[in-house]
């Protein structure tokens, strides 16, 4: 049974089938014909979808719900909705004063979109709970106090180490309260979601952030439930504190060498789930392309235990169903996919991609490689980071957006030599690579860039 196989890889036990946990989001929706909008805000909607899922893409897991907003939403920030996307947060409720949000303020079962999706829980549990692994995903409290926060939280780690640890202590009440529903509505793994950790180095999440996380894991642990830490962008100097913090499991995306990070896994004895990428491959690629990357994937680690196959993040909304289907197949029959890709070409290699002339350009041109401004937190805060200092910026420099969900910006992505995402070039050069700048960083890289 499929959800034997995911529960034993995160329990640490030899398993006889590698386990696949597809992320449909949602994808899921998609499969059934609801926009993200529907399928996030109505637990019909969402159970159909499951079910569909279920049945195409033969999973071992599944996520119930990928949004990231859930908690922020309930917390008094604005969304922004999309036809195909989780909700974005556009406002937050802590950028104009430093406060922290009262102590009685915390989520119940009847808080926000909690009904609709706890009862989501329960009837996907009911439907296709007895094969197939489930996961709650909650928001990390890092990313949940960006949103509360906004940018100013990453130079609030910088001169207001106090306030931080503070808040990041209310954000794990949130977090435990959020954990401690979504077990009692049956779910298998508790997945803790915090993109915005690989934007923070090690030794500042050991300071600020790891006892808050340490205490998350402690409690679903408590509980007899699995956990998985996921994380977004290049974190591979990331893996390590993040395993020091107790997780059952963690999950990268494409950003990260999977084989190396399960080195440092495998010294921990913790799972690691990945790295399908979205894009390139699931959205844009051929089913070929899909099967060489997971069979890649696969033939990248030697020891099969500890390990599970997933794409890299929350699967796009368009991904072609064939090409999930593909996974699927290299994943569940491996030897007989690898006689389907004996001559096989990358399908990008025939676009054509001008660069610009820095040097002949009247401003410094900032260029700004994303995932997805709208879906994946980490490139939100950097384009936030740019469009938040216009003023300070405009008379001496531009910027322009390149989206990793657009064939002929991941052209350029590739052909400007960039390995990690989100990354942010000043004049070509690469020089914020997965790292939010603050206001004074930034300004100072366009001034030197301007002489």
């Amino acid at each position: 049974m499929g959800k034997e196989l995911v529960l034993k890889a995160l329990k640490h036990e030899k398993v006889d089938e590698i386990p696949w946990v597809p992320f449909a989001g949602v994808h899921a929706g998609q499969l059934k014909g609801f926009t993200a909008e529907e399928m996030l805000t109505n637990a019909d909607n969402i159970v159909e979808s499951l079910v569909e899922v279920n049945k195409l893409y033969m999973p071992d897991g599944l996520p119930v719900l990928f949004d990231l907003q859930v908690e922020a939403e309930i917390l008094g920030c604005d969304l922004l909705w999309a036809k195909d996307n989780p909700p974005s947060v556009k406002s937050h409720p802590l950028a104009a004063e430093k406060t922290l949000p009262c102590q009685c303020k915390l989520p119940t079962p009847e808080s926000g979109r909690l009904p609709m999706i706890l009862d989501a829980m329960k009837r996907v549990k009911a439907e296709i709970g007895e094969e197939t692994g489930l996961y709650g995903l909650i928001c990390g409290p890092f990313t949940l106090a960006s949103h509360l926060r906004g940018s100013d939280i990453f130079m609030d780690m910088m001169k207001d180490k106090a306030y931080v640890k503070d808040l990041m202590a209310y954000c794990g009440q949130v977090a435990v309260r959020m954990c401690e529903m979504y077990i009692d509505a049956g779910m298998d793994v508790i997945a803790v979601v915090d993109p915005l950790i690989s934007q923070v180095s090690p030794k500042m999440i050991e300071k600020l952030l790891s006892e808050t996380f340490i205490g998350v894991f402690d409690y679903i642990r408590s509980r007899d439930c699995l956990s998985s830490f996921f994380v977004c962008g290049n974190a591979t100097n990331q893996i390590e504190v993040m395993c020091k913090m107790g997780p059952d499991g963690v999950s990268v995306d494409e950003n990260v060498d999977l084989a190396k990070a399960k080195e440092i896994t495998d010294r921990y004895n913790i799972a690691i789930g990945g790295n399908i990428p979205l894009t390139t491959t699931m959205l844009h690629g051929t089913q070929q392309d899909n099967i060489k990357s997971v069979i890649d994937l696969i033939d990248s680690i030697e020891d099969k235990r500890n390990f599970i196959v997933s794409p890299g993040c929350d699967m796009p909304y368009a991904t072609p169903r064939e090409n999930t289907i593909a996974c699927a197949q290299a994943v569940k029959h491996p030897e007989s996919s690898r006689e389907l890709i004996v001559n096989y070409e990358s399908s990008f290699d025939d676009i054509e991609v001008v660069i610009p002339d820095y040097e002949k350009a009247e401003k410094v041109i900032i260029e700004l490689f994303l995932l997805d401004p709208e879906q994946c937190a980490a490139c939100t805060y950097m384009l936030a980071s740019v469009e938040d200092n216009l003023e300070y910026l405009k008379d001496k420099a531009e910027y322009r957006v390149y989206k990793y969900f657009i064939k002929e910006d991941i052209a350029r992505t590739q052909k400007m030599g960039i390995k990690n995402l989100p990354t942010m070039c000043i004049n070509g050069e690469q020089k914020f690579i997965s790292i939010i700048p603050s206001r004074e960083e930034l300004i100072k890289a366009v001034q030197e860039a301007a002489k």
